[in-house]
């Protein structure tokens, strides 16, 4: 088996229980994004859809993170190192890099923009002074950014106290929302003044922890068998996922805001709010900065020993995007991670369970470029852009080249069966080069 030569096996003493592995979800999906993409869905739907399209949406997650947790857990590889059997070393090493570059800074951005957003709003609200929203952004980011970079030992105790405290702000202001608002009777007679195409709100939950879900054998590797795979990712995201963004969703449709800032302070709590906000997004965005650098030191061919110059830039970039308003893009991001990572992992899982049988001896690894996987990957990529939306946000290159928004079914289901299939077909008629590491 392959985890024998590559030197990434998993020692029998460092298996984990299902349970660890899905408090990494958990924690994973508690968390500002899923409140703020719970409100965006919730303004635009009913709250009977926002259900189908959360409980749709991380059902596609779940089975095929349980499918490459599975590959991970049979031969011990993470996914960077598993991609290179689909997509040849050099190629695994720039698409998988490239992917999460583009996530982990566009997040960082992302979330940048929303604590400066939060920090403006709630301090105008508290006290009176007024900070743009641009300037708060950047000054977050740079703190986020430093902190990434030298380090805070302290930092990863803020967890303990961050998502505990998110979570009960949540909670007062779902309740705080249904009492003030008269909340059961809105909800009740809720319509959306700008609806959503429910395919759309799929897609974006999709986006939640697209990236999540791809990288789910970094952590299933450690599983003790492939039951214990799926029970932690089915537990370790469902009921989490649902419940942060329903809790969104129905503060959205209570309040009208699908700022989380705003609502908080509609509710009245902008104090504890801000704090809840701040030291939640502060964790989970030094994170984003990190990875982003080491995904940039691989695709460049650095060494970890570059990764406060790597983090500097990765950081650096995201927080001149959460300057220049990437926030307003939220929606246009979300689509483009939607489609480029299921697109990826239909390639993985066309190479390891259709091709391969899920037979872990029959797995292989191969150098360089393996162009039957970058070419299936490219393809299902652009059709899941086509078909998801992903350039109705940019609607003056639609309009010179309309082919390139044509709505059909859902944009991350068509990215991995379009990937798939061509992959089954490409290898079918071409030979592929010899495995790098022998398969027994």
């Amino acid at each position: 088996m392959a985890k024998k030569l590559t030197g990434f096996e998993v020692k029998p003493e460092e298996k984990q229980n299902w349970q660890s592995i899905a408090m990494v979800w958990i924690g994973s999906m508690i968390c500002v994004p899923s409140l703020m993409i719970g409100g965006l869905v919730g303004s635009s739907m009913s709250i009977g859809k926002v259900i189908m399209a959360i409980l749709i949406g991380y059902s596609i997650i779940c089975i095929y993170m349980s499918l490459i947790g599975i590959q991970g857990c049979d031969t011990g590889l993470p996914t960077a190192v598993m991609a290179s059997g689909a997509l040849g070393k050099k190629g695994a090493q720039y698409v998988i890099s490239s992917v999460l570059a583009i996530a982990c800074i566009g997040w960082f951005g992302i979330q940048s923009a929303v604590c400066g957003t939060s920090f403006s709003s709630m301090l105008a609200t508290m006290t009176g002074i007024t900070i743009p929203t641009w300037l708060s952004s950047t000054l977050w980011g740079i703190i986020m950014l430093v902190t990434a970079c030298y380090g805070f030992k302290g930092l990863k105790w803020l967890n303990f106290v961050a998502v505990p405290l998110l979570l009960i702000v949540c909670g007062y202001g779902v309740w705080a929302a249904m009492v003030q608002f008269n909340g059961l009777e809105v909800m009740a007679n809720y319509v959306t003044p700008h609806p959503m195409p429910f395919v759309t709100g799929i897609s974006l939950v999709v986006a939640t922890f697209a990236v999540g879900g791809a990288i789910s054998s970094d952590y299933c590797r450690f599983a003790k068998s492939r039951k214990d795979v799926i029970k932690s990712s089915v537990l370790g995201v469902l009921p989490a996922g649902l419940t942060m963004l329903l809790i969104g969703a129905v503060m959205s449709i209570v309040t009208g805001q699908y700022d989380i800032s705003a609502v908080l302070t509609a509710v009245g709590v902008p104090a504890i709010g801000l704090v809840a906000l701040v030291l939640a997004t502060w964790t989970t965005n030094v994170t984003n900065a990190y990875s982003g650098g080491l995904s940039l030191s691989n695709l460049l061919g650095l060494d970890e020993s570059y990764y406060k110059v790597t983090t500097a830039i990765a950081g650096g970039i995201g927080t001149l995007l959460a300057a220049l308003g990437l926030l307003g893009k939220f929606t246009a991001f979300l689509t483009l991670l939607s489609a480029l990572v299921p697109a990826l992992v239909g390639v993985l899982i066309a190479d390891y369970w259709l091709i391969g049988k899920g037979d872990p001896k029959a797995f292989k690894l191969r150098e360089g470029v393996f162009a039957p996987g970058m070419i299936s990957f490219l393809v299902g990529a652009l059709v899941a852009c086509i078909t998801g939306g992903t350039f109705a946000s940019f609607p003056s290159l639609v309009a010179a080249f309309p082919i390139l928004n044509m709505p059909f079914f859902i944009g991350p289901i068509n990215g991995i069966v379009v990937s798939m299939l061509l992959y089954i077909a490409i290898v079918k008629v071409i030979p592929g080069p010899n495995p790098s590491y022998n398969e027994n």
